[in-house]
């Protein structure tokens, strides 16, 4: 592999060849396994990563407690204790999957709305900065999945929108500056996700796209990011009949059909790499999913995943189980000689490629105050007010309930549903400073009572408060009516032909499928603080909405549009 080492995206020069090389000699056989793995750390417990550091693993996924001086310390304790360099990747992707101490950046679909390419540049070059102050070397970003099964709960407010010349340039522009700042960026999920409304964490998801559907769509987007050097790309728990059909040459439905990518020759080593010309890493999606584990014994998977092309493998939630069922694998001959010596070199060329074999501790890790100086710096801040104002998109406003008044609205019934947050650290998404702020300005709130239902005579305005971002394990993006209305009557009800109604999502934007004679309706992507502030000031009139939806937000029905 030494040729494939000197061309994009690794771009070795010959002593970063040599490195790999050495370090590739010098390691034994239950090392090189270790390489292989890609570990999960919850929180900020020391233990756990001394337990996983006797694994010598290739690379520690961190989602880290909202303490920031001791994930630091965490984090610094993994890169100690590891004499070759470990990749510290996390899925640094905006909005609630955030961390409570980073920039509270909106999500892919907030940036898409944005519809500004130097905005996007920007952001990615914030994310590689708060990245790299906490010794985050490689982000699970950008999602590149295109947004047509609008039911899914996974896809959503995660990717660039549903637009093929979008969705590329958006990852375009993210990818390139992302890497340009030290961050070694992965586009996510291949083949494809978006098209099947169920979720790979919770069956194995189906790509039903013909190839040559295939080919202007997904295959134009992997082909685009491959060619723009992006140096990682996740394999996920999704199938690709298509393909699979093509190169076996049968018509009739097979089990092989629908295997999950991640443990597909057919789809990693020969569409992707072989027909694509992919040359970097592959990474599989979380090992822990349902798309994956129903699909055969884990003794099976776990060198299957490698064997089958992937150069990383994600997650455990039996470490030392996962590395001895590889270590059989290897000597049972289900894992080759050739693929181990292929996928660890190229988890050593990504280290190289990022420097890390030439960086200190320091480097990789910035002391502490460094860190606390990078983390919210004042002009991260600022992009972030920027891009949420910017983002914020207002749907429809058929009978010109905007801007809001006091004087008119002042009495305001509250309809809101539960927000979830996204990861273990996650911030608890919440929309109280938005109803201070209005409270501030005259409003009288109260909450939705069955007891005491909305009416002219106690009621100016109904204010629904929905929409979590995109949520794994969340199945399908619905309005839960009976939830929101109390009870069945309730749910039954409506209250726009009685009273003025707005409905605001604070993620997913697709609720006009079950709402779809709402009045007036705005989607923010996220709840994050700055969209929050600039949402204020677009209901009161005091700034325009300049949102571009990346999605077709009336979800194909026409009703909605009125």
């Amino acid at each position: 592999m030494t040729e494939p080492l000197s061309l994009s995206p690794f771009n070795l020069a010959p002593d970063d060849i040599a490195w790999v090389r050495a370090t590739l000699a010098r390691l034994s056989s239950t090392q090189k396994i270790g390489q292989l793995f890609n570990f999960a750390t919850f929180g900020n417990d020391q233990q756990p990563i001394r337990a996983l550091n006797r694994l010598q693993p290739g690379g520690m996924h961190r989602f880290m407690g909202p303490d920031l001086a001791d994930g630091w310390r965490a984090t610094r304790l993994a890169l100690e204790e590891n004499e070759v360099p470990l990749l510290i990747s996390g899925d640094i992707e905006g909005g609630n999957t955030s961390f409570p101490f980073i920039t509270p950046l909106p999500n892919q679909m907030g940036v898409a709305a944005c519809a500004d390419l130097d905005l996007t540049s920007r952001l990615a070059a914030v994310v590689a900065a708060e990245c790299r102050a906490l010794g985050f070397n490689w982000s699970y970003t950008p999602v590149v999945d295109l947004n047509h099964a609008f039911r899914s709960a996974v896809v959503g407010t995660r990717s660039f929108g549903s637009d093929v010349t979008t969705v590329r340039e958006q990852s375009l522009a993210y990818i390139r500056e992302l890497q340009r700042h030290g961050v070694a960026a992965t586009a996510k999920h291949w083949p494809g996700e978006g098209y099947d409304d169920r979720d790979q964490h919770l069956a194995t998801t189906i790509n039903p796209l013909s190839m040559a559907q295939w080919e202007a769509s997904f295959g134009a987007i992997y082909r685009a990011v491959i060619d723009a050097g992006v140096m990682s790309v996740m394999s996920a728990h999704i199938a690709l009949p298509a393909w699979i059909r093509h190169k076996r040459g049968h018509s009739a439905p097979q089990r092989e059909d629908f295997q999950p990518a991640s443990t597909s020759a057919l789809l990693t080593r020969e569409l992707l790499r072989d027909e694509l010309g992919f040359n970097g890493l592959v990474v599989s999606d979380a090992t822990t999913m349902a798309g994956i584990v129903s699909w055969a014994e884990r003794k099976e998977l776990v060198p299957s995943v490698i064997e089958n092309g992937c150069d990383m493998f994600l997650f455990s939630r039996t470490p030392e189980q996962d590395v001895q069922f590889m270590l059989d694998g290897l000597r049972s001959g289900a894992l080759s000689e050739q693929r181990l010596e292929q996928a660890v070199t190229r988890v050593l060329a990504l280290k190289a490629a990022l420097g890390l074999h030439r960086k200190s501790l320091d480097e990789r890790l910035p002391p502490l105050a460094e860190t606390e100086r990078c983390l919210r710096a004042p002009t991260h801040q600022a992009l972030a007010r920027q891009m949420a104002a910017q983002s914020i998109t207002l749907v429809k406003d058929t009978e010109q309930l905007l801007p809001l008044r006091p004087e008119r609205h002042r009495r305001v019934v509250l309809v809101r549903q539960p927000f979830k947050a996204f990861f273990p650290g996650s911030p608890e998404p919440s929309v109280e400073p938005l109803l201070a702020s209005l409270r501030a300005e005259g409003f009288e709130l109260r909450e939705f009572d069955t007891s005491q239902p909305p009416s002219r005579d106690n009621a100016d305005l109904m204010l629904y408060l929905v929409g979590n971002e995109a949520t794994p394990t969340a199945s399908h993006i619905y309005l839960d009516w009976y939830a929101l209305h109390g009870d069945i009557r309730g749910a039954m009800t409506r209250y726009w032909r009685d009273l003025p109604c707005l409905m605001i999502s604070f993620g997913q934007p697709y609720f006009l499928y079950d709402a779809p004679g709402v009045p007036a309706y705005i989607n923010t992507y996220s709840c994050v603080e700055p969209v929050q502030e600039a949402l204020l000031h677009k209901l009161l009139g005091r700034e325009a909405f300049t949102g571009v939806s990346p999605v077709d937000a009336f979800c194909g029905q026409e009703a909605a549009r009125f």
